[in-house]
């Protein structure tokens, strides 16, 4: 087996390759959203490394949401650049919460950092009627009935989402998707095991109304007291919830 010479630059066959060359292309805009990437044959060609490295790229770079890939063939077939930006981001705070590295009171004392901020933010600033709107109709939807648990718990993840993106800060709304993304076992984990679940939804959609109505009336700070207490206390009772079936 040779070796390289002292100095020399070896040749690009990894997929960081192709990973870093699309980073360049999507800063330059040589590619954009909605665009479809060459075949896997012509990208190896095009960059400089092998078919398999190029599979090992699109793999990652459709996990982080930079990429939706379909096989087969015709015109939804191939990588097509898109912008997911949560999608990698809870992934990973997923799988590192499962480990138990990242604590889950972590994540939900992270949560109300932001919330709080956002439900400030959010009330102080004009604009943001159709997000407002989305949470309005959310909360409604969380009103139903006969809503099973599966559904309020998306539908509350959803809501908390719309109420962080009246900030209208980009990077906060997708850190606080991919927050509420990461423990999304874990609360429904602590919701099936709750006997007194009726006496739990009655009590956060009567807190989900009170949040809005003041982040409705433009008043942040009572907005973000009512969206810690509201966080601490869904904690308390999955910490609760928690307790016969994990002994912690």
């Amino acid at each position: 087996m040779s070796t390289a010479e002292p100095g020399a630059t070896p040749r690009r066959r990894t997929h960081d390759a192709l990973l870093k060359d699309i980073e360049a292309d999507l800063r330059s805009g040589k590619i954009t959203v909605g665009d479809r990437l060459p075949g896997e044959r012509t990208l190896a060609e095009n960059y400089g490394i092998s078919r398999a490295s190029v599979r090992e790229a699109i793999r990652v770079l459709d996990a982080m949401g930079i990429l939706r890939s379909s096989v087969g063939s015709g015109p939804t077939s191939g990588a097509i650049v898109i912008s997911d930006p949560s999608a990698g981001l809870s992934s990973a705070l997923r799988l590192h919460v499962a480990t138990n590295r990242l604590p889950v009171a972590d994540i939900v004392q992270t949560r109300i950092l932001l919330e709080t901020w956002t439900a400030r933010a959010g009330a102080a600033r004009t604009g943001g009627d159709e997000d407002l709107e989305q949470a309005s109709q959310l909360l409604h939807a969380m009103d139903d009935p006969d809503i099973d648990r599966a559904a309020f718990h998306e539908l509350d993840a959803r809501f908390h989402v719309a109420l962080s993106s009246l900030a209208g800060n980009a990077v906060v709304a997708t850190m606080m998707e991919s927050l509420s993304g990461s423990i999304v076992g874990y609360v429904k984990g602590a919701m099936d095991a709750m006997e007194t679940w009726p006496d739990v939804i009655a009590t956060l959609r009567t807190q989900h109304h009170h949040i809005f109505d003041a982040v409705q009336a433009h008043d942040g700070e009572l907005a973000a007291r009512l969206l810690q207490e509201h966080i601490e206390w869904f904690h308390q009772k999955a910490q609760e919830a928690s307790v016969p079936r994990d002994g912690l």
